[in-house]
């Protein structure tokens, strides 16, 4: 069977000059869809069986300790159910679709509870779970409108295959897309806030730990020391004025606690001179030779440019502290919507996220604002780390 347009050529022409090339209705499109729409009563028989399995163990055990990690794990397994009927319908419908992001992995004091409740709110895998189940009685009457027109309706089985085959591509389309990766990133940002508050929270106590040790412990010898003095002003005006001069050193030393403390909470010369300079100053206390190298053209939001300053300045202590470098660099820059952060060094290398919780740290911090953490660093060196965040200029616009 053929389909071919009828000749409209008011002067006789042969009607084969005129009309588009013949297309044979039984091509090799229809036997895919023919194929598909005969595969779809396995497949809904099996992703059926499947998500009621998984619904009822995982609901029916939610009384016990294990219901709930099942449940996320059967509708991890939803989404790979998912990813096979994107393929097949990528194969026999020739339907593009991108594949949904997968899962984040949550790290950090309270990962397991964080990645279990990521993984029981999994849009996708409710959604696959959703398509599973209408997908039954859809693929009881798909096969058998198809297998029938095989034997009966042959003249109209291309179009009859071609109208069931638009129903289930709406349906891949509406269902299986990663249509949902707003909510996604919504859920996502929502779980690494209490990254961020984590991290917040260890700041504080840093501070807390840094007054009390240091500068507050400091002042409080200062008023004593200077107490004393005063007691010995009239008795002994020469221990008195030897103790005044103790006490000056005291607080020229209390106010460089102050300032270290202040530059560790955010330096002055961030806010008044932005990255470039900030990085500079931080890159001359480091004790291996740093080159730094900055082209950024505007300022970011004070956020990112905090976060920025703070992720080089640690990697410069790691690199002074633990890797036997003998120079390294710090280049900074911006591409398109994106403040890159490379930091190198010659060291003995060997970093790592698993090495110490600084690492670790520095990777949930640029997580929880859409950024990225990289590090490259084989055993012998050279180590290359490379951190990536989001760009946003002071005016509010990316």
């Amino acid at each position: 069977m053929t389909e071919r347009l009828p000749s409209s050529s008011p002067s006789g022409e042969a009607a084969g000059d005129r009309l588009p090339p013949v297309r044979f209705a039984f091509d090799r499109h229809t036997w895919k869809e023919i194929a598909h729409l005969l595969a779809n009563l396995p497949m809904a028989l099996l992703g059926f069986v499947y998500v009621v399995t998984m619904l009822f163990l995982g609901f029916g055990l939610t009384v016990t300790v294990i219901g709930f990690p099942m449940l996320a794990a059967g509708l991890l397994g939803a989404r790979q159910l998912g990813k096979l009927e994107r393929a097949r319908a990528r194969a026999l419908l020739g339907v593009r679709i991108d594949e949904p992001s997968p899962l984040p992995w949550r790290g950090g004091r309270n990962g397991f509870f964080a990645q279990l409740w990521s993984g029981i709110k999994d849009p996708v895998g409710w959604r696959t779970v959703l398509y599973n189940f209408i997908r039954l009685p859809w693929g009881v009457l798909t096969f058998s409108i198809t297998l029938v027109s095989l034997f009966v309706l042959w003249p109209v089985l291309p179009f009859v295959a071609r109208g069931l085959a638009n129903v289930d591509r709406a349906m891949v389309r509406g269902l299986l897309s990663p249509s949902d990766e707003l909510e996604r990133r919504i859920a996502e940002l929502e779980s690494d806030r209490g990254v961020v508050v984590d991290t917040a929270a260890a700041d504080m106590r840093r501070i807390e730990r840094d007054l009390h040790d240091g500068a507050q412990a400091r002042l409080v010898n200062l008023a004593m020391g200077l107490g004393l003095a005063k007691e010995k002003l009239l008795e002994d005006p020469e221990s008195a004025a030897e103790m005044v001069s103790e006490a000056h050193g005291e607080v020229k030393l209390a106010l460089q606690e102050l300032r270290d403390l202040a530059r560790g909470i955010h330096p002055a010369v961030l806010t008044d001179r932005g990255l470039d300079a900030a990085l500079s100053s931080v890159a001359s206390r480091c004790t291996v030779p740093v080159k730094v190298t900055a082209d950024l053209g505007a300022r970011p939001v004070a956020a990112i440019e905090g976060i920025a300053y703070f992720t080089v300045s640690e990697l410069l202590q790691n690199i002074s502290k633990h890797s036997g470098a003998r120079s390294a660099s710090v280049d900074v820059w911006r591409a398109d919507d994106r403040l890159l952060i490379q930091v190198w060094d010659d060291g003995r290398g060997g970093a790592s996220l698993d090495g110490g919780t600084g690492m670790r740290g520095l990777a949930e911090r640029l997580n929880a604002v859409d950024g990225l953490f990289v590090i490259d660093s084989p055993p012998g060196g050279p180590t290359m780390v490379t951190a990536e965040l989001p760009w946003r200029d002071r005016s509010g616009t990316p």
